[in-house]
């Protein structure tokens, strides 16, 4: 499979979570994260997950200017999404197979803190 944002190729990585292992795709050039659909929730509650957003959320940020990208499944064209919990936070998804994250987002994703609120607030300011 390769990067639906910079088109390197993406390498497998797993996780041991209480329930099994879950298998998360990672991408060789710029760090982001795809998670099939259900992914990214189970791993949100799992502290073995700490490592996987190894990414420079710098790099991250550069590559979530670019729009109109594809699904690395089928092939559709992604939507952009706000996390309901954390408007600030911006990712793709595909509603049929799953979402990608730059690098950055899914520790953002991950941790939710007070800060989030005063995030939010600015993202929802900007976007106007």
């Amino acid at each position: 499979m390769d990067c639906p944002k910079c088109n390197a190729k993406m390498i497998e990585r797993s996780v041991e979570v209480l329930h099994g292992t879950v298998v998360i795709d990672q991408c060789s050039g710029c760090q982001g994260l795809w998670f099939d659909n259900g992914e990214a929730e189970q791993l949100k509650e799992s502290w073995m997950s700490d490592f996987l957003d190894s990414g420079d959320p710098r790099v991250g940020k550069t590559y979530n200017r670019i729009r109109d990208i594809q699904c690395p499944r089928c092939s559709k064209a992604m939507v952009k999404l706000n996390d309901r919990k954390q408007p600030h936070l911006e990712y793709e998804a595909c509603p049929d197979h799953g979402m990608f994250m730059d690098a950055g987002e899914f520790t953002d994703y991950k941790h939710e803190t007070l800060m989030d609120v005063f995030k939010g607030v600015i993202a929802s300011i900007r976007r106007r």
